[in-house]
């Protein structure tokens, strides 16, 4: 694989308006920093930080370049003030239906000693900026706020509003969701249609050459179950066979056992079709093959080997968590377990806690859907309206980097957005190294290279859709 992407794709990354890969911002740049770093720097975590807070000053950078008022919704509930967000409003000059421009600015927990860096002051080294929310999803955010500022003080004119939704909740499956919230109760505030989302962007060898830039179209929805068993337990010294945690152990090891079946769609046939050109070898004729045949035995053994072609191929479930006994001395009452399910677009709830269910085998492990009532994911169309200008785009801003599009396996805020009619797309953006960057993890950080590229290449793309 790396070595026929690396020979297709030799020639060194070379895009416009980089300046800021010599040390010298433009001073458009600068203000965009200056935006990008007050937005990071305010702590959005959903357990010492404030949503409400972020979008207040995202607003204030908004009017300052000529939003009026009722161009600016902020929005939270009683019940959770801090994680409140902001719709923004762009009119367009036609009656053609928004879009809209969707990020979350709420970020993962980060600990200050863990971290070698503070995960909430931005910090540049060594071409790389550093902190919590650098890439996940304060990047995007910043940069779809910084679009409309653009468009506002250059008096651009598009045919199309452009909506712009800044979010609270994604990284914490549970807690108050605004891009849930809104689909619900504000659909009018944020109809388009089509929405353009995080998902997409590019990937490097980890020597500062972008190899592919991938167009999301669609996710798996996420879900967690919990998995229970019971016990009259007793005194340790006298056990018995019939044990909560042995119970739930054999249960946990049937799950783990498991294997959905493999499945295709339009996002993932045209996935493996045209990676499969950049892969060759052994793993390139499996694509090709799988593409054809999902159920091509010999294809499967191979792709499966690739964690991450194994779960684009298929529901997966797996333990995260288990809890179990009340006393050292004493016989396990209670046994639980967290089983996390990343399913596959068209998927539900119900008929995965029934497989698991059904592949246990045990009416004595009681299964949970911990939070009830979660759309079902449902994947875009391939539209060739937005497909054609992503393209387009990339071949001037990544030239010779191939756009590849894509099914994440993880999830996003765009679920909400397709359960009620909305097609959402996780757009090319910046690029990540093979580690990934530290997004989730430790010493979260985006190349600056990357970032002002991400930038311009969105700006564009933004401005060639609303026409």
């Amino acid at each position: 694989m790396k070595t026929i992407l690396t020979a297709l794709l030799a020639t060194a990354l070379v895009a416009p308006s980089l300046a800021a890969a010599q040390g010298a911002l433009r001073p458009d740049q600068q203000e965009f920093f200056g935006l990008y770093k007050e937005l990071i720097e305010t702590n959005t975590t959903v357990t010492q930080g404030s949503c409400t807070e972020a979008a207040a000053k995202m607003a204030a950078r908004l009017k300052a370049a000529g939003f009026k008022d009722d161009q600016l919704i902020p929005f939270s509930t009683p019940e959770y003030p801090k994680d409140g967000g902001l719709v923004a409003i762009y009119p367009g000059t036609t009656k053609q239906k928004p879009m809209l421009l969707l990020a979350h600015i709420d970020v993962v927990e980060a600990k200050r000693e863990d971290w070698e860096r503070d995960p909430f002051k931005l910090v540049e080294e060594n071409g790389y900026y550093y902190a919590r929310g650098a890439v996940d999803d304060k990047a995007q955010a910043a940069i779809w706020t910084d679009t409309l500022v653009r468009f506002a003080k250059a008096g651009v004119k598009p045919k199309r509003t452009i909506n712009l939704a800044l979010t609270c909740g994604e990284e914490t499956s549970g807690a108050f969701n605004g891009a849930e919230w809104l689909s619900k109760n504000k659909r009018d505030l944020i109809d388009a249609e089509f929405a353009l989302n995080e998902g997409g962007g590019g990937r490097t060898d980890g020597n500062g050459k972008v190899l592919v830039q991938t167009l999301q179209v669609g996710e798996k929805a996420y879900q967690d179950f919990t998995l229970t068993t019971t016990n009259p337990g007793g005194h340790s010294s006298q056990p018995v066979p019939d044990n909560a945690i042995y119970k739930l152990s054999q249960a946990l090891l049937k799950v783990g056992a498991y294997e959905f079946p493999a499945e295709l769609n339009d996002v993932t046939r045209a996935y493996f079709s045209k990676s499969a050109k950049l892969r060759g070898g052994e793993m390139g004729q499996a694509m090709t093959a799988i593409a054809a045949n999902v159920n091509d035995k010999a294809a499967l053994a191979v792709l499966d080997k690739d964690k991450q072609f194994h779960s684009t191929l298929r529901t997966t479930c797996v333990a995260t968590m288990v809890d179990a006994g009340h006393a050292q001395n004493a016989l396990p009452q209670r046994a639980t377990a967290n089983v996390n399910c990343r399913m596959f677009p068209g998927r539900t709830a119900d008929e995965t806690q029934a497989a698991l269910a059904a592949a246990i085998g045990d009416p004595g492990v009681k299964i949970e859907q911990k939070v009830k009532g979660k759309p079902i994911a449902k994947s875009p169309p391939l539209d060739p309206a937005i497909v054609k200008p992503v393209e387009t785009l990339a071949a001037k801003y990544f030239p010779g980097v191939p756009v590849v599009p894509s099914m994440s396996t993880g999830a996003t805020d765009g679920v909400y957005l397709g359960s009620v009619g909305i097609p959402t797309y996780g757009v090319p953006s910046v690029w990540t190294d093979p580690d990934g960057n530290g997004t989730h993890g430790l010493n979260e950080r985006v190349e600056a290279k990357s970032l002002y590229t991400a930038r311009d290449y969105l700006y564009d793309l933004v401005k060639t859709l609303a026409g």
